[in-house]
């Protein structure tokens, strides 16, 4: 493979990971700034903002049935046809969501509609992240896979900081006209990203590894029995390992927009600046950190970066209520910009290398989107109502925070080293299919 089609096959994962997640993280963004007053009406802001955040977490509940049936595709037809599928269905979404009419417009029909929106944004994610990790990470000489598998986890990022920047210029228009039709802007517009990536994913190929098992013969008429059956257990460490790298990122990445501007006092564009330089230097690091994985091991960089979790958890509050917004930007970029990207720079490759190709599809998207359903989409929930029940003692939420990083670990501890996982994998199809 040459340098040129290695460098589309890099921005083919990336360009299309970053637009989706530019289009989720719009959604957990406005839910705390707009959805919450325009569509989720309540007399108690409070609850209109829990309303708001409860549909944030809704979709993740439904992503894993897009993995399901995306990985299914993805499996059985292929990595590319899939991907196109999933961007086209984010897009369209994520468009339409910007011209919805508000609560006041229509009712209560806005804020189901908004909803049913919002559920078919997490199906299109559901079945994306896997095929661009798989993207990557399938066309990727072995001494590089930690660095090819890190680049679509820079679209995390990425998405997060195209959308904060969207969302910051727009915050800057009259606060009447940011109501009124500025927030709308950035869903509208996303349709030109999701026109950019089917475009640049139309030139590629699908992957060599799938290649090979589609002329063994190979592909599994069901990936998801299959992957019950013989991965039942690398799906649950994939859940736990998944719990650390996802709901500390949404309290640093969208808890605390609504956090810092409602309980300290901070302006939103103070800490949406905080949030966008936080990812610039993630975004900076994943690469990085990928590539030291190949060299010192996934495994050495995820727990490490697990343990700093734990340590910072306390820290990061007594940071943000100094009431500084140097302090707030300190600490963002020690949560989610240093402690946080050897988390994500290693995870989708770890994940790829502990299942077969025939079933690494679902396999890796099952145990990915089920573990962000558990823990990503409702930790904003969980960590407002945490404040609600304490009298606004961050406390709770610190602990919260703390114990997904122990899940995370005691999950982490059960992956072994690859070449012996996948012996014992192999061993272990081969002794059931012979007593079948």
């Amino acid at each position: 493979m040459d340098k040129k089609q290695t460098n589309r096959i890099l921005i083919a994962s990336l360009v299309g990971s970053s637009i989706e997640w530019f289009d989720y993280f719009l959604y957990g963004t406005m839910a705390a700034l707009v959805f919450n007053q325009l569509f989720f009406v309540n007399e108690d802001p409070t609850v209109g903002l829990l309303l708001a955040y409860a549909s944030f977490a809704l979709s993740f509940f439904i992503r894993p049935f897009g993995g399901i049936i995306f990985s299914h595709i993805g499996d059985r037809i292929g990595r590319k046809k899939t991907l196109v599928i999933t961007l086209t269905l984010m897009g369209v979404a994520t468009f339409a969501m910007g011209l919805l009419p508000t609560y006041e417009a229509i009712g209560v029909a806005a804020p189901i509609l908004l909803i049913t929106l919002r559920l078919i944004q997490g199906l299109g994610i559901g079945g994306e992240w896997g095929g661009a990790l798989l993207l990557a990470t399938e066309y990727a000489p072995a001494e590089k896979r930690g660095f090819f598998g890190s680049i679509p986890q820079m679209g995390v990022t990425i998405g997060m900081m195209m959308g904060t920047l969207a969302l910051w210029i727009m915050t800057l228009l009259p606060e009447n006209s940011f109501m009124t039709w500025g927030w709308r802007v950035p869903f509208i517009l996303s349709a030109l990203l999701v026109i950019f990536g089917l475009w640049i994913r139309k030139g590629i190929d699908e992957t060599p590894e799938f290649k090979k098992v589609k002329e063994s013969g190979e592909i599994p008429k069901l990936p998801i029995v299959e992957t019950l059956r013989y991965y039942w257990r690398e799906v649950l460490i994939t859940i736990g390992a998944k719990v650390v790298e996802t709901a500390p990122f949404y309290i640093f990445g969208t808890f605390v927009v609504s956090y810092a501007t409602t309980n300290l006092g901070f302006s939103r564009s103070s800490t949406l600046a905080a949030v966008m330089i936080a990812t610039v230097v993630t975004t900076i690091l994943i690469p990085i950190m990928g590539s030291l994985s190949d060299k010192v091991g996934r495994k050495k960089l995820y727990i490490t970066g697990s343990i700093g979790m734990i340590v910072y958890a306390f820290p990061y509050f007594w940071l943000i209520h100094q009431g500084s917004v140097a302090m707030l930007i300190i600490a963002t970029v020690i949560g989610l910009g240093i402690i946080w990207a050897p988390i994500t720079a290693v995870l989708g490759t770890m994940f790829s290398e502990i299942f077969d190709a025939k079933v690494r599809y679902t396999g890796v998207t099952l145990g990915y989107q089920i573990g962000a359903a558990v823990a990503g989409g409702t930790a904003p929930l969980v960590a407002t109502a945490l404040l609600a029940k304490f009298d606004n003692s961050y406390v709770p939420v610190a602990i919260y925070i703390i114990f997904t990083a122990l899940i995370s670990l005691v999950a982490i501890w059960a992956v072994k080293d690859r070449g012996r996982q996948q012996e014992d994998i192999n061993r272990k199809v081969v002794a059931k299919e012979s007593r079948a």
